[in-house]
């Protein structure tokens, strides 16, 4: 079952949406499955992307915008199986 990661408050407050019919048909068969209500999966998405608006806006550290781009791995690199050989490496 999903659990929100965000609080709820009761500042609840009515939004009228005009979306395709076929959309929101959809919507509501996924949060009926999710056992979510449809308004609970608009709020946390809603939540969500001013979030990572705000996260956009912060101000990054001097020395780590210094950093950006020093690095540059291949194209084929396989990151998840780079970290695996250098694991067993260090602690087999």
């Amino acid at each position: 079952m999903y659990k929100s990661h965000f609080k709820r408050n009761d500042m609840s407050t009515k939004l009228t949406l005009t979306l395709d019919k076929e959309i929101i048909e959809q919507a509501k068969k996924y949060a009926k499955g999710e056992n979510r209500s449809l308004s609970n999966i608009i709020e946390n998405y809603l939540k969500l992307i001013t979030k990572e608006q705000k996260n956009k806006n912060k101000k990054i550290n001097p020395l780590i915008a210094s950093l950006k781009g020093s690095f540059k791995a291949p194209k084929d690199l396989d990151y998840k199986k780079e970290l695996e050989a250098r694991l067993e490496k260090k602690y087999l």
